[in-house]
């Protein structure tokens, strides 16, 4: 059972949003090429300058949280921005730290650093095993930790392990408590320091690094380090509590007129570029306030950093700036997001497991004499049909209910007992089994019985008066057919003798119009099997046979002189005629002459059989009308 408690800490407010630190490097040169100086310079702890591009007189001051000039050490870095939200973790919380800035800018260095000036990730693990190792001494009697590492890469939008080179794009998924995680990640336990340099080392060097114009060792890749720390409490409830600390080293935005680079290169610097764009997109849309939906699904990078923005997070972002000219823009926008982001406020809160029952249920299953390595299905199944077992027995012997339950409690207290004891429980399991045996056989003659009385009610039934009789099974659909007989035998019989045109008026030809559907329904009940170009040709043959040979002539030599001299107009004013058709047959007409017969309308594109027969049936009876 997951429980969500909310940081009680309403004191502290910074808590709660994400502090922005800003780093400048020293000059990678004793002097810059034009000798300018600097273009950005700081004031204080938490206040710099950069100039102003659009006049070069004024400048514009932006406010941190904290500011590192070029003398600051990797030591004071960590202490000062990185080392407060550490002791989260061991709460059930998370924190989150990552380095933004251009390419050149000194990222990787921040966060890796050397074996002489070690950075952020090395720095941090070291202070989460101290501590780990003080709150087991303080807690003798408190909680178990346990500290373990996963360690990937965003290369060109593909999710790689670090941990495991050969690994392919692992996906990203979502849990039920908005929790993101990915499967397939390679999840190490550390027991010491030690185990994780044995681990990181290794990894680090799978990382994508490439040489440019501006940096002899340029990240292709982001790269994210998680330290996940869970706690479990000895003593009942026995809670657990799970803390993640995400260490996040960002590729740099690059402008490819500077970097020079080409193919495999400029692929990847546009695969960086866009995920800062959309890295950037995010911060937007959370300091907005109005945005219906935050773009964390557009980029990988913004999905895994969900949390850290507007997400739960303990949150730090090291914004690490260049000094020289070349890089005025890129400072000017890098400087930019840092005020954006600095907005942006989470919502930390304690993730705690209650495991209690599952330990419930294995102490009973000891006490009971069961194995705890016996599968829960297994178990599920024998009470199933211990379940079922006495329920045939409880329908007709409701004088001796509890012949299984002594029989379960005597297997279970054999199991239990000493062989010395176990002759005399065979002895009262063999006569319980007995006894359920005659139960079995009376069940059996009960269920006999039922079959001869059901069987003696139905020849009962059968002796009724043969007017009544049915033979067929009941629940079948042969008793259907019985109503299609009586609808058959309902059906106005046709009238007899030859209808003419000249003796009958124009309503009458309607109903022998409608007596013809009822044989043609007739004939379909009684014959089902008949083939469907057979009705067609009985339904031709019924109008044609009810009018006067020499007026259906008629009307045929009428039509066929629309047909070869009308215009589009006449045309359509036959039935079932409009435009398009009227413009095929004139078309027709244009290029094969004219009509011998009406029959040859067939061959005019659209006609058919059946639409020539019905063209000629409206087309006949609207003569007639008129």
């Amino acid at each position: 059972m997951a429980q969500r408690v909310a940081v009680s800490d309403g004191t502290n407010k910074k808590a709660a949003r994400i502090r922005v630190a800003v780093r400048l490097r020293p000059y990678m040169n004793k002097q810059d090429e034009k000798g300018e100086g600097p273009c950005v310079r700081g004031l204080d702890s938490q206040n710099l300058e950069i100039v102003n591009w659009r006049n070069a007189t004024e400048t514009v001051k932006y406010h941190f949280d904290v500011y590192h000039g070029e003398q600051t050490t990797q030591l004071q870095v960590f202490l000062a921005s990185v080392k407060p939200i550490l002791p989260h973790i061991l709460t059930g919380q998370n924190a989150s730290v990552f380095a933004y800035g251009p390419t050149g800018a000194g990222k990787t260095h921040t966060m890796l650093g050397s074996a002489q000036q070690p950075g952020v990730i090395p720095r941090a693990v070291r202070e989460v095993f101290n501590l780990v190792k003080v709150k087991e001494e303080e807690e003798e009697d408190g909680w178990d930790y346990s500290i373990g590492m996963s360690y990937l890469e965003i290369y060109n939008e593909k999710v790689l392990d670090l941990l495991a080179p050969g690994s392919q794009d692992l996906p990203i998924r979502e849990d039920k408590d908005k929790n993101i995680l990915i499967p397939g990640l390679t999840h190490t336990v550390l027991a010491s320091f030690a185990d994780f340099d044995k681990h990181f080392l290794p990894a680090s060097l799978n990382r994508t690094t490439a040489s440019t114009k501006l940096n002899q060792r340029s990240s292709r890749s982001h790269a994210i380090l998680l330290i996940k720390v869970v706690r479990t409490q000895r003593a009942l409830p026995h809670r657990q509590q799970t803390g993640k600390l995400y260490l996040v080293d960002l590729a740099g935005s690059e402008d490819n007129r500077r970097t020079g680079n080409q193919g495999i290169r400029l692929k990847e610097s546009g695969a960086i570029n866009l995920s800062l764009f959309t890295l950037s997109k995010v911060v937007d849309s959370l300091n907005s306030g109005t945005a219906i939906r935050v773009p964390y699904r557009d980029s990988k990078l913004t999905r895994l950093l969900q949390d850290s923005l507007g997400g739960s997070a303990h949150s730090v972002m090291i914004t690490n700036i260049a000094p020289e000219y070349k890089y005025y823009f890129d400072t000017f926008s890098a400087l930019n997001f840092a005020a954006k982001s600095k907005q942006i406020v989470n919502k930390p809160f304690t993730r705690e497991t209650l495991v209690v029952p599952s330990v419930k249920r294995a102490r009973d299953d000891q006490e009971s004499g069961r194995s705890d390595a016996e599968p829960q299905k297994k178990r599920q199944k024998e009470e199933k049909k211990r379940e079922q077992a006495p329920s045939s027995s409880h329908l007709h012997s409701p004088t001796e209910p509890s012949v299984m339950d002594r029989l379960i409690a005597l297997e279970k207290l054999m199991m239990s007992c000493q062989d010395k004891d176990r002759l005399s429980m065979l002895k009262d399991v063999a006569q319980s089994r007995k006894e359920i045996q005659e139960l079995k056989e009376k069940q059996r003659e009960f269920e006999s019985k039922a079959k001869l009385t059901q069987i003696s009610g139905t020849k009962s039934s059968a002796r009724v008066d043969p007017s009544f009789r049915n033979d067929s099974l009941p629940l079948q659909k042969k008793q259907s057919t019985a109503a299609k007989v009586t609808k058959q035998q309902a059906v106005v019989q046709p009238l007899q003798g030859q209808l003419t045109l000249f003796t009958q008026p124009l309503q009458q030809l309607a109903v022998v119009n409608k007596q013809s559907v009822c044989i043609k329904k007739k004939a379909k009940l009684s014959e089902p099997m008949e083939a469907p170009e057979g009705k067609e040709n009985m339904t031709q043959n019924c109008w044609e046979s009810q009018f006067n040979t020499s007026v259906v002539e008629q009307s045929r030599q009428k039509i066929l002189q629309i047909l070869n001299s009308g215009s589009v107009k006449e045309l359509k004013s036959l039935q079932q005629i409009g435009d398009k058709k009227a413009k095929l047959i004139q078309g027709w007409r244009e290029l094969n002459g004219d009509f011998r017969t009406v029959k040859e309308l067939i061959k005019v594109e659209g006609m058919t059989e059946k639409r020539f027969s019905s063209f000629m049936k409206a087309n006949v009876l609207s003569a007639m009308g008129n």
